[in-house]
């Protein structure tokens, strides 16, 4: 039906089967017999014939917008095709969650086009599992987890590891402690992220595992709210190591305190995607320079 729509469009543009028949290769019988086709797959009449003049009916003033429209579709369909084939678009779809689109990607980015300008890279987000299964259904080409995958099919790439911190506005009353252990955290106001979140999990179960009940203030999935809101609600929060920079910590005013057993919240970044031998030329060379990036730290 696709064919016969671009042929309906040419006859319309046309105004005529006689010139339509020309400009399409084919002789007017068999052409009159493509639109009698589609009328009669359609169910409706897509011309009022007055003579030999075509008018197009509403509904067929309402195919021919389709008609554009999937023509315009099917070009760009194929001038990417081409472009994929030849590599000379860079177009890259990631999967990530907020968290990891917060901490890890925005340097990676950076670091890609700075030696892509022209690339395109587009961003979906997405719990850990999400994105996994985004991965394995092919709708993005690489995923970014805050976790090691072990699954068939998916590539799995550590990248560095990392582990929570507790953040205290700088004049908070455990700054002056020499020292700092899990039990400090009982009954300690705190900003924690929202359920369901990877970090949420991870915090629970340290809690729990701990026998630790902090008293919770709020629950966010921003790291960038959680850290402007810790001074003025003179909270405290556990925070990945790796989004703890100096410059964002004195910005904010506050300061991290190291708890020995926090190093059980390590946690592994990993990259992963599909066969290798199906990723688009600009996928694989996100791969490979991501890896080299970390490789070199």
């Amino acid at each position: 039906m696709f064919e016969a729509l671009d042929v309906f469009a040419t006859v319309v543009e046309q105004s005529s089967l006689n010139q339509a028949s020309k400009l399409l290769n084919l002789s007017q019988p068999a052409l009159s017999r493509k639109i009698s086709k589609l009328e009669s797959d359609l169910g409706v009449s897509l011309f009022n014939r007055k003579g030999k003049r075509l008018v197009l009916t509403s509904v067929g003033q309402l195919a021919y917008t389709f008609a554009l429209e999937q023509r315009k579709q099917q070009h760009i369909f194929l001038r990417t095709l081409a472009q994929f084939k030849d590599g000379s678009q860079m177009t890259v779809t990631l999967g990530a969650s907020l968290t990891t689109l917060q901490t890890t990607l925005p340097p990676l980015i950076n670091a890609f086009m700075d030696k892509h300008p022209s690339a395109e890279i587009k961003l979906v987000t997405g719990k850990t599992h999400e994105i996994v299964s985004a991965v394995r259904e092919k709708k993005v080409d690489v995923g970014i987890v805050a976790s090691s995958i072990a699954e068939q099919g998916l590539q799995c790439i550590p990248l560095f590891e990392d582990h929570l911190e507790l953040v205290l506005p700088r004049h908070h009353p455990l700054a002056e402690s020499k020292e700092v252990r899990m039990e400090h955290l009982h009954d300690l106001p705190m900003i924690v992220f929202s359920n369901g979140s990877w970090y949420r999990k991870l915090t629970d179960e340290l809690f729990q595992h701990c026998k630790v009940k902090p008293d919770i203030r709020m629950e966010i999935d921003s790291f960038e709210a959680i850290v402007r809101l810790l001074p003025t609600s003179k909270a405290a929060a556990l925070l990945p190591k790796s989004y703890l920079r100096q410059q964002l910590l004195d910005d904010n005013e506050l300061i991290v305190i190291h708890i020995p057993d926090l190093k059980e919240t390590r946690r592994t970044t990993s990259l992963i995607f599909g066969e290798h031998a199906e990723l688009s030329t600009a996928a694989k060379q996100w791969v490979q320079e991501t890896e080299a990036l970390f490789n070199s730290r």
